[in-house]
């Protein structure tokens, strides 16, 4: 097997288990429960300085993270993600969300939390961190 077809065989395992399994097991909590399991796994993964999350998110699989914007209380990012579910199938980014907002929360030292909201069009999800810089954790 070539390396194309092992990363093929790879992302398939990956959509079968994102889209699929966990739906079926999580049900209407999904992405609550994505949420604070991304957040759990940001406290395992700690990062540094929050431009790691973009090498992290590369090599998670979760995908291309660019930071578009930041403002003195916000940053605004963009994901391309590799695995694009299949049509009539929708995926929840909040597993990536909660990470984004553990690690912020974690480097900044203020009450964090992230809004995704996936773009149809294009296949990019956006994602708007804000901290609140009167709530220091």
């Amino acid at each position: 097997m070539n390396e194309e077809e092992q990363s093929h065989v790879t992302s398939f395992g990956y959509e079968l288990i994102r889209d699929h399994v966990l739906a079926s097991i999580l049900g209407k909590h999904e992405k609550d429960i994505l949420y604070w399991a991304g957040k759990d796994l940001a406290r395992k993964f700690p990062l540094y300085i929050m431009e790691e999350a973009i090498t992290f998110f590369q090599q998670a699989g979760w995908g291309t993270l660019t930071l578009d914007k930041t403002t003195k209380d916000s940053a605004y990012y963009s994901l391309q993600t590799y695995n694009l579910p299949q049509s009539g199938v929708s995926r929840t980014h909040r597993l990536e969300a909660g990470f984004l907002a553990e690690q912020q929360q974690k480097i900044s030292g203020f009450l964090t939390e992230c809004y995704d909201e996936q773009v149809k069009k294009n296949g990019i999800v956006t994602f708007q961190l804000k901290w609140d810089v009167k709530t220091i954790i």
